[in-house]
Formats: structure tokens, sequence, C-alpha cells
């Protein structure tokens, strides 16, 4: 058996890393399993957005809240993984105003900054918009590069004594007495690792992690289509005010900009069909605000896979775009009592979610440290080169910023 420590966690997106980081920068021992490179599930196949929280402000006052406080962090702890992009929300001839003046004033309730522009300002500041533009609102979103994230946070992590295992898959849990005794770790690594705690951060995974413990994490995850087209010179993330659907996000990206995305129930997060249609769908749709990107280039195309918690998922009844909370859930409640899971969320709270998380752990720990991941830079952050060195070196380049790391 390998030598113990003290938290295991499973899974190497933003939220694993997250959690690793955080735990180590608290003198927790901590080692974070990861079946592929790091990044290598939903965290580096997203769109790449920042959300500033206007796109869930008339939904969801505490997600836009929380998505404004994380942006505003990681602007401040993540230089060049963050590109200060803005962002603007759309109004088409086609779309209903009322939607468009709900979200201003959700907006300007919850405090996130606006500037509201006629169709022929934004069309003077933005070249190629389309002309059935009415108006739109300057929001603080803006893009991220996954990749250099998850990465920096693992490099700081290890940089504190924690031990970051790629290509290490978990094949099973050991539960005896109401315990995780070990983790059984295959790939690279071809050992059983002892924990005091073990925590499932596996996203879209985490429904089989939590069934090799003999419990229940239900899961619903929806896949979506991105594509990346040659475009140049588009300054702002455009997003079409309406209610959220397939095609109503573009990602300026270094060259490139990513059309996004669609969103449809898959069983296994593994294999779903990637369907030619949803490609065409998604390019038309996007079109309706940027013309040129219906004759563009296209650069790639790939599908990810949201982590989305069922019972959640349950409770609003199959309502697309709502913004969607985390959970931290607690398995002594089903018999594991060293056992945590972290589930649903997105990436621009990845953060917080592994502040809770930790927090959680370093109180069965009996471990009183504060966390310190939103105030401490992340290493490397002023140096492009050494971010891509990150990435190299944990294996975690995705198709989201390819573009970017490929450099």
């Amino acid at each position: 058996m390998a030598d113990d420590t003290d938290v295991v966690v499973i899974g190497g997106g933003a939220t694993g890393a997250g959690i690793v980081r955080d735990l180590a920068l608290r003198g927790v021992d901590v080692t974070l399993v990861e079946r592929g490179g790091l990044s290598a599930g939903t965290s580096g196949r997203s769109h790449g957005l920042l959300h500033s929280g206007a796109r869930y402000a008339e939904a969801d006052e505490v997600g836009a809240r929380e998505c404004i406080a994380e942006n505003r962090i990681l602007r401040d702890i993540a230089g060049e993984c963050v590109r200060d992009t803005g962002g603007l929300f759309l109004q088409l001839a086609e779309d209903d105003p009322e939607y468009f003046e709900a979200k201003r004033t959700a907006c300007e309730d919850i405090g996130i900054p606006i500037e509201t522009l006629s169709g022929d300002e934004v069309r003077n500041e933005i070249s190629g918009l389309s002309e059935a533009v009415e108006r739109a609102m300057k929001v603080p979103d803006a893009v991220v590069s996954p990749s250099r994230l998850v990465a920096a946070n693992a490099a700081d992590a290890r940089d504190h004594g924690a031990t970051i295992l790629t290509n290490a898959p978990v094949e099973d849990l050991h539960v005896e007495d109401g315990r995780i005794t070990g983790v059984k770790v295959g790939g690279s690594v071809g050992e059983t690792i002892a924990a005091k705690q073990v925590v499932n951060a596996a996203g879209a995974w985490a429904e089989d992690v939590g069934r090799m413990a003999g419990v229940e994490v239900a899961m619903r995850p929806t896949k979506g289509v991105m594509v990346s087209v040659q475009y140049d010179g588009l300054g702002p993330v455009l997003n079409r005010a309406r209610d959220p659907a397939d095609g109503d996000i573009v990602v300026p990206h270094d060259g490139e900009v990513v059309l996004g995305t669609t969103s449809i129930e898959v069983d296994d997060p593994d294999d779903y069909p990637e369907d030619a249609q949803e490609v065409e769908r998604m390019v038309e749709e996007c079109s309706k605000m940027l013309p040129p990107a219906r004759e563009a280039e296209r650069v790639r195309t790939w599908w990810g896979v949201r982590p989305l918690y069922a019972p959640d998922e349950d409770s609003r009844e199959g309502a697309r775009g709502i913004s969607r909370g985390f959970f931290c859930v607690d398995h002594g409640d089903d018999g594991v009592e060293n056992f945590t899971s972290i589930v649903g969320g997105k990436l621009t709270t990845y953060r917080q979610m592994a502040e809770a998380t930790t927090d959680r752990v370093c109180e069965k720990l009996g471990v009183a440290a504060d966390c310190r991941t939103a105030a401490k830079r992340l290493p490397g952050a002023d140096d492009p080169e050494q971010l891509d060195a990150y990435v190299t070196e944990f294996g975690g380049a995705g198709p989201t910023d390819e573009d970017v790391v490929r450099g």
C-alpha cells in the first residue's frame, strides 16, 4: 500500500485542482488522482467564458452574485489565465424587449456594472455585428484559459507539498466499517492509497465514483457542442438577450471565435453521439449575432459534458440556463463517514466550490486554518510561458484554449 495521506481528491478538473491547492495551502497532506491529464473532462472542454453573473441575474440572484464575486477574484489572482474582453448582451429584432429590461434591472440591483448602447452605437464599436441588433448591454464578462488555470492551481499545490498523479484512474474504493480504507489506483500508479478523507470531485463522472463506495451521487450530464471558427477582431463576448437556448454565446479567442452551445441529456459522459446537425444549428444560430461566422473557416469542433446534479435538475423541471448552484454532499449520512462529493457548479465558481469543500474536509480533520486562495496569486500568473509549461507538465492541454496554449 502506498504511503498514507490525509486526503485523496478524485478528479483533476478545476474544482479538484482548486481543492488540492486550498488543502495544501492550509498545511494538509493531499494527493490528487486524475484518470487522464489535468482538465481532461468538463473543465478543458468548455467555451472558456468567465461569467460576470449577467447571464443569470434575473433568474438566480445568488448564482449571479457568486459569479461576479469570483470573476473579480480571478482577475486578481490568475493573471494570464484570464483575458479581460468584456461582454455584450444583444437584443435582436426577434427578441423580447422585456427580457432585456428584466436583465438590466437585475444587474443594476446586484451591482453588476452595465452600460446600454443602441444598435448603431454598438455596431460602430464592433464590426461584423448583425443589422438585426436593436440594442446591447455591456457587462464585465471575460475569457478564461482553463488549461492554464487548472495547471497553475496544481503547480501551487505541488509547491506546497501536494502530490499530483495523472494518468491514474480510480479502479475501486475499499469500504470497511463505514469508512473508505483505500483508494485503488491503476494506470501510472498501480497501488492502493490510504487516506483519512476522500473527496469525489469527478464532475460528470461523480456518480461512477460514488457507486464504488456504495453511495448514490445522482448526476444528469448534458452534452454541449462548441465550434471554433477563424475570425479575428471580435473584442467582447457576445450573448443573446433571450431565454437561454442553442447558439446564444460567441466567445473570442486568439484569431478565432468559439460558437456555443447545445444542451442535450446523455446517459454516459464517455459515450454519446456527436451529431453533425448540432454543429450546423450552432453555426446558424450564432451567425444571427455575428453573420461572418456562418462562412468562416472551421478550425475545430468539440463536445463537453456538464456535471449537472440530478436532484437540483428535478427541482428546476428541466429549465435550461438557470444558474446551477453547487452541492457539497457529506456521505456520512449514507454510511460512509470519510467521503465527500462536490457536484454541480460552473468553471467561474470553481474556487468558491473548492473553498466550501476544503472547509468541510478540514472540519472533519480537525484542521483550523483559513482559506488563502482568494488573495494569493497563482504561480506563473504573469508569465504565459511558465503557465504553458505547467500545462505540458500535467498533460492538461484541452480544446477550449488550444489556440492560446499552442500559441
